[in-house]
């Protein structure tokens, strides 16, 4: 098991004053070597510390061990930042499924991109979605124990053959009874379905409905969304949704909406936005997505960006992982890493913060006014379009994946690539704008950078304040 490296040390901190430096490796915290960032940020927490270090030394000698003793008030923060999130290995997936997107990368992107976690907690730490075929008793008395939620668990089907098929995992048919476990203690847990045409639709889609009510009704929510399909993928039985698939899937949704809420009380399943627009529907309303818990899946974000353009963030930004939910600051580790700071775009807002001035009061003194072009997927531009048609300066531009091909349309897989293609043929001198989600610590997924593209561009935060204050700035208050 390696160690915690240190790789920031904040001023006048306990740590800091203790004379922790970044580069040491804590080897120990109070006699106990911490397994992961949760278990870390438990022992930091303790009034007094007793760290042992184990630091390089120059001038090619090897490195020395020490002891460190930190004085802190108890909850006080330590005042370290360490450079991942676990500190063993990583729980990689032992499933083999022939939707997986990871399967469907190109050769040459960054190793981080290629790995496949199945990891509880990374589910915790960031959301990420975990089968549980590597779970294990001692993983749910620590789950059970320490109040490890939410969990994040990917379902696909609940009959036992067609799970293991689909994961491709014996494992598969049985690792649905830690589901049990961990609603039964308590847990809250939100799940999903990646739906593959011609395998876990239709009336196998309805079974797992069926078997979520009968077995797993204290489930938080659960989220219906298609598979992607990357020009990459050489799974002969996976093909895109027809519309009338997708057209299937939102009536499928929807029915059990009106059967979970008349039985339970809530809606509990909700479909990906993504069917909506294969499907040529409207987007259910904005209170139908109760506070959009799968926001993150791709489930809501049209209704909820509308809103934030129109003034309303109040409850556009769904459930928080658990550990966000309690200690500020996670190490990125290649999973939910910063974005792009904003150039030219607003900082973020807090997730209860509203605007009280109207979207329809003249904004014309206040806009920028040289031309302007949006740059998104396609998915995107259908739901940009409408919201922009009064801002005459501004157009709307869909960049086509070609990177990645197949089915995808959303602006978060946009590479560099892409871009490079799209804004060589655009001219000079107008504004662009960009979503961060389709960068990760300043790079795209293809490893390239805003200094790569061949036009300015202002990278934007990915909800709708943010973007309505890019074209028309609010007054500062």
């Amino acid at each position: 098991m390696s160690a915690p490296k240190v790789t920031a040390v904040a001023e006048a901190s306990p740590a800091a004053r203790a004379g922790l430096r970044p580069g040491d490796e804590l080897l120990s915290l109070n006699g106990r070597r911490p397994r992961d960032v949760i278990e870390y940020h438990a022992l930091v927490d303790d009034e007094a510390l007793e760290v042992r270090v184990r630091r390089p030394v120059g001038s090619g000698g090897g490195p020395e061990e020490l002891e460190v003793r930190v004085g802190k008030d108890a909850g006080e923060p330590l005042g370290l930042a360490v450079e991942s999130a676990v500190f063993d290995r990583v729980r990689t997936c032992d499933n083999h499924c022939a939707f997986c997107f990871i399967h469907q990368l190109p050769k040459g992107m960054r190793r981080s991109l290629y790995l496949k976690d199945d990891d509880y907690r990374l589910s915790f730490l960031y959301g990420n979605f975990t089968t549980l075929t590597r779970f294990t008793e001692l993983d749910a008395e620590r789950v059970l124990e320490e109040r490890l939620g939410p969990l994040f668990v990917s379902i696909h089907a609940t009959d036992p053959e067609v799970r293991a098929r689909m994961l491709r995992n014996p494992k598969g048919a049985t690792s649905l009874r830690w589901l049990r476990v961990l609603l039964d203690g308590g847990i809250e847990v939100h799940g999903q379905i990646v739906v593959c045409p011609g395998v876990n639709d239709g009336p196998v889609l309805d079974d797992t409905l069926l078997s979520i009510l009968d077995r797993y009704p204290t489930l938080a929510t659960l989220g219906v969304v298609p598979l992607g399909l990357s020009r990459y993928s050489h799974e002969p039985d996976m093909r895109p949704h027809t519309v009338a698939e997708a057209e299937a899937v939102c009536d499928t949704v929807a029915g059990w909406q009106d059967t979970y809420r008349r039985t339970l009380g809530r809606r509990l399943v909700y479909a990906a936005d993504e069917y909506y627009l294969l499907a040529g529907r409207d987007f259910p309303p904005l209170d139908a997505y109760d506070g959009f818990p799968q926001h993150e899946n791709g489930i809501g974000m049209a209704r909820a960006f509308e809103a934030a353009f129109h003034g309303d963030t109040g409850a556009a930004h769904g459930v928080r992982p658990g550990f966000f939910a309690w200690v500020e600051g996670a190490p990125a580790a290649g999973y939910r890493a910063p974005r792009a700071p904003t150039s030219g775009g607003a900082p973020a807002c807090s997730s209860h913060e509203r605007l009280d001035e109207p979207l329809d009061e003249p904004l014309d003194a206040r806009r920028d006014e040289r031309p302007t072009t949006v740059l998104t997927g396609s998915y995107g531009e259908r739901v940009l379009a409408p919201l922009l048609e009064r801002f005459p300066h501004v157009r709307v531009l869909a960049v086509d994946h070609d990177f990645f091909g197949g089915n995808i349309g959303v602006a978060g897989l946009l590479t560099g690539h892409d871009l490079i293609r799209v804004l060589e043929h655009e001219p000079e001198g107008q504004r662009y704008l960009l979503p961060d989600a389709c960068l990760s610590e300043g790079r795209f997924l293809d490893g390239k950078t805003l200094a790569d593209l061949p036009r300015h561009v202002e990278v934007v935060a990915s909800d709708g304040r943010s973007l309505r204050e890019a074209l028309a700035p609010l007054p500062s208050s």
